[in-house]
């Protein structure tokens, strides 16, 4: 009876070994997958602009550069409680350049073709391109003429080729002073009828800004360059006092 004893538990330890092996292996490899692989909370519920009417003035950082904007260029109101960011969305309006005010809705909300709505990013950017680079070395790879034509509102229009990453789109370079001014506009299209403009540019050495408006207001072209720069730049002043 020992004997049978001694072997049915030397028999049992036989797989009971493997078995503990094999339940902490899958164990750790569940919680390294959870660990690495399952999505952060911000995955499942995405942060939508949320517009506000307050005007009072938040600091904020995008790698390093500081700013103090009002409450209501700020497109999310989590970046309303301030502080560093990877990149601030913001938002105004032509020919005022205003934050949100009440009667904005249908500007911040709707996509109108000829919406005044005007939305910017501010990014962390370490490329450090300039506009002249971004034109040179990026897209007159990649438009059908690299001469470009004589374009609408004293500006040079390049086709960017079907083959390309930018297909559907045209480019329009201008310049105020000795600056250059490259936008890259969407085509009108039965799929696309209310096409905006992109215009990409450094702020300093470690962040940059995007913004875009409607194609319908590309004749104000001049006006919103300038009136952005000095928009964004007063926020940048306002943090050094």
């Amino acid at each position: 009876m020992a004997n049978d004893y001694d072997d049915t538990v030397r028999r049992r330890s036989g797989w009971l070994i493997p078995i503990a092996v094999f339940v902490v292996t899958a164990a750790l490899s569940a919680l390294f997958l959870l660990f690495y692989l399952a999505p952060a909370p911000s995955s499942f519920i995405e942060e939508r602009p949320t517009a506000t009417t307050r005007d009072d003035p938040v600091h904020l950082s995008v790698n390093g550069l500081r700013l103090v904007v009002p409450a209501n260029y700020l497109v999310f109101s989590s970046a309303r409680s301030g502080g560093e960011r990877r990149e601030i969305s913001l938002f105004t309006t032509y020919p005022d350049f205003k934050g949100y005010e009440s009667g904005d809705s249908d500007a911040f909300t709707g996509n109108a073709s000829d919406s005044p709505a005007i939305f910017m990013l501010i990014r962390s950017d370490t490329l450090n391109l300039t506009e002249q680079d971004r034109l040179d070395r990026i897209y007159l790879n990649y438009v059908v003429e690299p001469k470009g034509t004589p374009g609408p509102f004293g500006l040079t229009q390049y086709v960017f080729r079907d083959d390309s990453g930018y297909r559907g789109e045209d480019l329009f370079v201008g310049s105020i002073g000795d600056k250059p001014v490259v936008m890259r506009c969407v085509r009108f299209s039965e799929s696309v009828p209310s096409p905006s403009c992109l215009r990409d540019l450094r702020l300093g050495k470690r962040a940059a800004l995007s913004y875009r408006f409607k194609r319908a207001q590309l004749a104000h072209w001049q006006d919103i360059a300038v009136n952005i720069q000095i928009l964004v730049h007063g926020f940048i002043q306002a943090a050094r006092h």
